[in-house]
């Protein structure tokens, strides 16, 4: 299956007083057709800087692109001109922001604002434009869309504020749909149709969606492809299977460790990952999480291990992954 889009040992950082900070070093993965790939770690992790960086948005934030390709159809993004990038952006790749009350523009109705980015990308006119808004409402789900239309953001609630957001990405027929935090502050049962409507859209439209998350529940959901970031690093990409089912990193299986189950003991603690993401001004030598890590050797905290393959689908940065696995094996009876 071909590849829609391909990063490759993307670096990205922001103008300080001190300098420039790194926030994503040497990212590396790819999105296939059709397929969802979820980016998943802690806050801090470099997930959403990865996904301005794909848009070139991190350029209006003091950010830049320091390094790396980002390969979109065959072409890199970072070659791309500013003009260039604004027909890119909503028209081939759209993005649903995290927090939609903050994306949406208060001053304007929603009709006008998916009329907006259906103008620019398609130069329809007024009345075709809010022709394809009334429909692009009712294709996410939002009841009486002709009312829906002349209201304001601030008089939907988040969950009709978030299906907005998903139709006006969708104004242009994107090939590639971004989705930062989706979900966020939005309760369980909005949550799940939120995602069963992007679930949906996917298969209807054919597209490639590429999801951030720090729900390690949402990715299990969702994705086809995990990659797990960790203090702007990758350490670790499979398929949702692999991941799963046997993770090799410790940061991913202290991940998985911290999600509740239904078949424990109630009263017992839930496992936790001892201390924090590291500074980006004070990232620690060798692999970065090996302040926090159970295993880590004295080689884990000089050397910085690559992102290498462990097998044909399945890249890990840890020097001792094979020995902890079988460790974890040993430990959960093989499950």
């Amino acid at each position: 299956m071909s590849r829609i889009l391909e990063i490759k040992q993307l670096t990205a950082g922001f103008r300080t007083d001190n300098g420039i900070i790194k926030a994503i070093d040497d990212v590396t993965f790819s999105v296939e057709r059709g397929k969802t790939v979820c980016i998943v770690g802690e806050s801090g992790s470099g997930k959403s800087v990865t996904s301005l960086s794909i848009l070139r948005l991190i350029e209006f934030e003091n950010g830049m692109i320091l390094n790396g390709e980002m390969n979109f159809e065959g072409e890199n993004l970072v070659q791309k001109s500013n003009e260039e990038m604004c027909k890119i952006r909503g028209g081939q790749i759209s993005m649903i922001f995290q927090e939609p009350m903050t994306a949406l523009n208060p001053v304007f109705t929603i009709g006008k604002q998916i009329c907006e980015a259906i103008r620019y990308h398609k130069k329809s006119s007024k009345a075709e434009a809010m022709k394809r808004a009334r429909e692009l409402l009712q294709l996410v789900g939002m009841s009486e869309p002709d009312i829906r239309l002349k209201q304001y953001p601030h008089e939907l609630s988040g969950g009709m504020r978030q299906r907005a957001m998903i139709a006006m990405a969708l104004a242009s027929d994107p090939k590639l749909l971004i989705a930062d935090e989706p979900t966020t502050a939005l309760d369980v049962t909005i949550q799940s149709q939120i995602l069963t409507l992007l679930q949906d859209l996917k298969e209807k439209l054919n597209m490639s969606i590429l999801l951030i998350t720090h729900d390690i529940g949402v990715a299990a959901e969702m994705s086809d492809r995990v990659v797990v970031m960790y203090a702007g690093k990758v350490l670790e990409e499979g398929s949702v299977y692999d991941i799963f089912d046997k993770p090799l990193h410790p940061y991913t299986i202290g991940l998985l460790r911290s999600i509740p189950t239904t078949d424990g003991d109630r009263t017992a603690k839930l496992p936790s990952i001892k201390g924090g993401i590291p500074n980006l001004t004070d990232m620690p030598t060798g692999c970065r999480f090996h302040p926090r890590c159970e295993y880590a050797t004295s080689k884990c905290k000089q050397v910085e291990p690559p992102l290498e393959r462990a097998n044909e689908n399945r890249r890990i940065a840890c020097w001792h992954y094979e020995a902890i696995a079988n460790k974890e094996a040993v430990l959960t009876g093989g499950r």
